[in-house]
């Protein structure tokens, strides 16, 4: 369930209507809690310099879109693009409101994904696999994490998606997941390797004894799925620990999801696969709404391995986007 908000500010009845619209037209929980936190924040900045306001003003909203100081621009525009969500629902709702155009603020240097390497993969599920329940942030830390990360390293998983999986929606038995309500609001099925179902069968005995079909298969606290902090904050402490170095921009825990598809492209490249035909089955294994979406990661393979962009021209010389044709994925 996605978690209660408690909104401040003139418009509090609005971001709870707004918000309670999300829900019922089928947005992951991981969306409205992300939109939700936003407009919470969005409300209190209301309360405390525009109390009386009646409308969204463009000072208003051009106020609070305003970049902080040593604010990410990727921060920047998420910020920006739940309240334009908002702005444009009080538009319908007969409130006047500015949206704030698409071109609100200009975009900062692309992030360019960590691919990581063999090595980098192996020291850091080592280092998953000596953790302890240090602190007792959730229980069954040291068995959450060793897992957690290989579904995310092994099945190219978003983070939200293992985070929210419940255990019904892990057949253990046929090693299948069923994402459900994924990114773009899609339902997929997801096969795990041999390797992975092993581990995750012994987790299952483990963590989920009597398998309680409405459980999350991550356990956080209160009956919730694992939080997106915990999955951060043991993300970083692996990273250290394992000697891989963060720059503030990255690695990021997405960069699990783009290191599985570079190595999908190599290993078929490296085998003489035709990825004409494979490249629709990555991205319906991935839950990507077009073609353009799954191609960027040949660009990335080709950036990466440089052996492997001549051999993709030269067999399929049309294939690999342009640079500025490319949109990372973030999330």
């Amino acid at each position: 369930m996605p978690k209660n908000i408690n909104f401040d500010g003139p418009f509090r009845k609005e971001m709870q209507d707004f918000i309670d619209l999300m829900k019922s037209t089928g947005y992951s929980h991981s969306t409205v809690d992300a939109k939700g936190g936003i407009l919470r924040r969005f409300g209190s900045y209301l309360k405390e310099h525009y109390p009386d306001a009646n409308k969204l003003t463009r000072e208003v909203v051009s106020s609070w879109c305003s970049k902080d100081p040593n604010e990410k621009s990727s921060n920047q525009n998420t910020r920006i693009s739940a309240v334009r969500q908002f702005a444009k629902y009080l538009r319908n709702i007969g409130t006047n409101a500015w949206v704030p155009p698409a071109n609100f603020c200009k975009a900062g240097a692309k992030y360019v994904p960590h691919i990581y390497t063999a090595d980098e993969l192996q020291r850091f599920l080592a280092e998953t696999d000596k953790c302890t329940n240090e602190n007792m942030s959730i229980a069954h830390r040291d068995l959450i994490m060793p897992i957690f990360f290989r579904l995310l390293a092994t099945c190219g998983l978003r983070c939200s998606e293992a985070r929210f999986l419940k255990v019904d929606n892990v057949d253990l038995e046929n090693g299948v997941l069923t994402i459900i309500n994924g990114k773009n609001h899609n339902n997929r099925l997801v096969p795990m390797p041999v390797s992975l179902i092993e581990k995750m069968q012994a987790y299952a005995k483990q963590v989920h004894p009597f398998m309680n079909p409405g459980d999350y298969f991550f356990p956080g606290r209160g009956g919730r799925p694992i939080s997106h902090g915990i999955v951060y904050y043991n993300f970083r402490k692996f990273l250290w620990n394992a000697g891989i170095s963060h720059t503030g921009d990255g690695p990021r825990v997405h960069d699990f999801r783009h290191t599985f598809c570079v190595y999908r492209f190599k290993e078929w490249s490296e085998k003489g696969k035709d990825l004409m035909v494979l490249i629709p089955i990555l991205r319906t294994y991935l839950g990507h709404k077009d073609f353009k979406a799954t191609a960027y990661y040949l660009r990335l393979t080709a950036d990466v391995f440089p052996d492997i962009r001549l051999r993709l021209e030269k067999t399929y010389p049309d294939i690999i986007p342009n640079a500025e044709e490319v949109t990372y994925e973030t999330d």
